[in-house]
């Protein structure tokens, strides 16, 4: 009987989702040049996440075209960029936030959620980044460097920045990503 009860239990929980990342986004940080603080697991579970590190003067700073357009491309299956600025890489992000979300906005059209400016480097990496590190082992080398998460905020590719958002590559991880189910919560 108990041998029968441990097998039951056993299938239950091998079909439930597993949220062994939850941690990866049960992280806080603040809207870019607002005051409202998101939990980015309570505000994105269930979504694919594409997890960019931004800067406004970079030789891929034109990148941004291609994330919105992604973003607005897939953004009603479930899907989502992230835009984390950082000055991280030869000061290439050094305008205030109003500035940086300004030129977001004006130059290229920006609505995908950007937040607060953060390190994602070194002994400075705000959490987050040290968790997308430690699940990958790759800290971005430079700006635009690109993480995707599952549904169940599991990371699942690593991209570095020369990795255009609509290479074919990331593209057909996403939509497979995309064709997933949501987890039911």
């Amino acid at each position: 009987m108990k041998k029968l009860m441990f097998l039951a239990i056993s299938a239950v929980l091998a079909a439930a989702p597993v949220f062994a990342d939850k941690a990866l986004l049960d992280q806080n940080y603040r809207r870019l040049a607002g005051k409202e603080v998101v939990n980015l697991q309570s505000a994105y579970a269930g979504q694919v996440l594409l997890v960019v590190n931004t800067a406004s003067k970079c030789g891929f700073t034109p990148q941004y075209e291609a994330l919105e357009a992604m973003h607005a491309k897939y953004k009603d299956q479930g899907f989502a960029v992230l835009g984390f600025p950082s000055n991280d890489f030869l000061g290439q992000e050094p305008g205030t936030e109003k500035q940086i979300q300004d030129f977001c906005t004006l130059t290229y059209g920006v609505k995908f959620p950007m937040f607060e400016k953060v390190h994602v480097k070194g002994s400075d990496a705000t959490p987050f980044y040290k968790d997308l590190k430690a699940a990958t082992g790759e800290a971005p080398a430079w700006n635009f460097h690109k993480y995707l998460i599952d549904r169940n905020g599991k990371v699942v590719a690593s991209y570095g920045s020369r990795t255009k958002p609509d290479d074919p590559v990331l593209v057909a991880k996403l939509q497979a990503l995309l064709a997933e189910p949501r987890p039911a919560h």
